[in-house]
């Protein structure tokens, strides 16, 4: 059979806009040959679309969207995710997916197993189907999944669920496979679906054609990724990562192809550059402004942004202090030159100095601390936030994962704005990532320095204070992030991760630094996932909470 992948961008609750990017979509592919044409996963409504479900207006509003799609359909046949309601007894909605044939009713059925866990929170809305069975195209009984419903135990974090969909499917005749997907992407993840959709064309000798959407809607990037596999496991198409595309693949075909496998740095700048430049233009905005302080994350986010919305829509700001260096001013001022941006250079030292001396008699005999520190990210916050307001300017946030873990950031300072573009990136990474975009891989790169040397070499410093360095006050990056990794990610308690060979001063130290700095994180811009577990979505801890282990 000849299917026609419609691997769109949905914006959520856009129902007008989602329908003439399918429309568009379905009428291409039909021109082009299609027997029938897939979208993914509420391709109607986005994915996901939260409580705007809950709203009285929206889930009918979807369904008229539906019916004028099916008076479109001509003699293609379209598979398209949406929103049922459910007339029975259980949550109000399905998560459903329709086959539309001209001149016939509509043919439905619903998603079987519903994500809790992460960032998944379907089953707050949807209740699942109560029987599957295969839908009829023609004479070809078609087993139509959704998302989940094709993700076997072994590649899910625990066993889940006790059904089978796609063997129920296969049961009853099922003669193709074919899944409607929203499936988030983090590292990695796109190796491990194609293993888990290889391996189970292999154990049911069926054809799977897996239709993921891509893009970003808030803190989730959808990476396309779309994929088929014939009846023997082998993989006989791959749409392109990050990006739009429509394929017609011939599900009957015995020739494999040889996937290249795509550089892990070069997936977390797509999603990072795809994540800020959907959350921008979805949300309104059509420029950003983010501090450079000649560091390695402002360096890194500055150059994603540049690759998001193009030089002449990112507006960088020097605001050196007393305790700025000449080298972090000129490699601030290098990298704008080298990206082609603007630069402003507003000084804060007579701001900090004026600030300051309004608490000269409050502070009377009182030793300068960290308090005087914040006060100079605070300004520069302001300056920011003013910059935004006065613009219209999209602030970016430049803190990496490892300092928000541990709290090394400055909440209402450096941590003000609007998109956390890096927020769910350790340290460590933040390096790999600046010497690949240097790299000949980088779009971003002709062969000249992208970054400048001296940003990626020089030790890491807030400089907030004469000769300050990240280590003096944070374990060498390395070790917090591995720690971290264990902690945040894995879930190990302190005695575990102290049992990989960890020193106990150290965990037990970033333990606590990432347990009381929870109510800083709750206040922090959205950031962009790109990990299995970041902080804010798929992650919900109290911030009021006594428990030590």
């Amino acid at each position: 059979m000849k299917i026609g992948f419609a691997q769109i961008n949905p914006t959520v609750g856009d129902l007008n806009g989602n329908f003439e990017k399918i429309l568009g979509a379905y009428e291409r592919l039909a021109a082009a040959g299609a027997e029938l044409v897939v979208t993914p996963e509420l391709a109607i409504t986005g994915y996901p679309p939260q409580d705007l479900l809950f709203k009285s207006r929206f889930v009918p509003q979807n369904l008229e969207v539906l019916e004028k799609l099916h008076a479109h359909v001509r003699g293609v046949a379209l598979l398209v995710g949406y929103v049922e309601r459910n007339r029975g007894r259980g949550k109000p909605f399905h998560n459903a997916a329709a086959l539309l044939q001209a001149g016939r009713p509509i043919s439905k059925t619903h998603k079987s197993l519903l994500p809790t866990y992460d960032v998944f929170d379907e089953d707050r809305y949807f209740e699942p189907a109560h029987s599957v069975e295969p839908l009829l195209l023609g004479v070809t009984k078609i087993g139509v999944t959704i998302c989940e419903d094709i993700w076997t135990e072994h590649y899910l974090p625990r066993p889940f669920y006790d059904i089978e969909p796609v063997r129920a499917l296969v049961e009853q005749g099922a003669e193709i496979i074919l899944n409607l997907s929203a499936s988030p992407f983090s590292l990695n993840k796109p190796a491990i679906r194609r293993e888990m959709v290889t391996s189970l064309a292999c154990a049911h000798q069926r054809p799977i054609c897996y239709c993921n959407a891509v893009g970003g809607n808030d803190q989730l990037v959808f990476d396309g990724n779309s994929i088929a596999v014939n009846s023997a496991g082998e993989l006989i198409a791959q749409l392109p990562a990050f990006r739009t595309a429509e394929e017609i693949v011939e599900t009957g075909t015995s020739r494999p192809m040889v996937l290249e496998e795509r550089d892990v740095s070069a997936d977390l700048f797509d999603a990072l550059s795809l994540g800020l430049r959907d959350y921008l233009s979805k949300c309104n905005f059509k420029s950003a402004v983010l501090g450079l302080s000649g560091g390695i994350d402002s360096a890194v986010v500055a150059a994603i942004a540049v690759d998001a919305l193009g030089p002449a829509n990112v507006l960088g700001v020097s605001m050196p202090s007393p305790y700025s260096s000449r080298g972090s001013i000129d490699d601030a001022l290098a990298l704008a030159r080298n990206l082609g941006i603007k630069c402003l250079q507003i000084p804060i030292a007579n701001a900090f100095a004026a600030f300051k001396g309004q608490f000269a008699e409050i502070f009377t005999g009182l030793p300068e601390d960290t308090t005087e520190e914040n006060m100079q990210s605070r300004l520069r916050g302001m300056i920011l936030m003013s910059l935004s307001n006065k613009f219209g300017h999209l602030l970016l946030t430049t803190g990496n994962k490892s300092e928000l873990a541990v709290g090394y950031c400055t909440i209402y300072g450096d941590m003000a704005g609007g998109l956390a573009v890096i927020s769910d990136v350790p340290k460590t990474m933040v390096y790999q990532l600046a010497r690949w975009i240097n790299s000949d891989k980088s779009p971003l790169s002709d062969g000249s320095e992208v970054i400048p040397l001296s940003t990626i070499e020089k030790p890491p410093s807030a400089e907030l204070k004469p000769g300050q360095k990240d280590q003096d006050s944070l374990p060498p990056y390395d070790v917090l992030d591995e720690i971290l990794r264990l902690y945040v990610e894995g879930n190990l308690s302190a005695r575990d991760i102290i049992a990989h060979g960890f020193e106990e001063k150290t965990v037990r130290w970033v333990q606590r630094r990432v347990d009381i700095n929870e109510y800083k994180r709750e206040q922090a811009a959205p950031g962009i996932k790109v990990t299995s577990r970041a902080f804010g979505v798929g992650r919900r801890m109290p911030i009021a909470q006594k428990y030590v282990e």
